[in-house]
This record gives C-alpha cells, structure tokens and sequence, in this order.
C-alpha cells in the first residue's frame, strides 16, 4: 500500500471532487462516494491492497462507540 503523496495535482483533483458534489444532497453525494470507491478500486486491482487499504482507512476512521 502506497500512503506516499502520489497525486500529480492533489488540490486540483480536491476542488473537482468538491465540485462534482456540488448541489447533490446527502444521499446522492453518498452513492457518488461509493461509486468513485469502487471505480478507484477497480483500477487499482489488488485484492491485498485493496484490503490494506481499507484496513487503514477503518482505523483511522473515529468509533461511534464509547
């Protein structure tokens, strides 16, 4: 899994990704999410990197319990 910086322009694709969301409501900008999820995984392929990444993603991600 690569966590170095490997976007060519991150703020660019940061303010296309913002834009895309643009006027969409919660649920729509949901499925937006999950799809883009999907289609990023799709190109990347791995089965172990997929699953790495969103190993790391869960952690990183703030529990809703307490």
């Amino acid at each position: 899994m690569n966590t170095e910086p490997n976007i060519p322009d991150p703020d660019g694709f940061y303010a296309a990704l913002v834009q895309a969301h643009e006027g969409l409501s919660e649920a729509a900008s949901a499925d937006l999410n999950a799809r883009l999820v999907l289609l990023l995984a799709n190109q990347c392929g791995r089965q172990q990197v997929l699953l790495a990444c969103l190993n790391a993603a869960r952690e990183a991600a703030p529990s809703t319990l307490t």
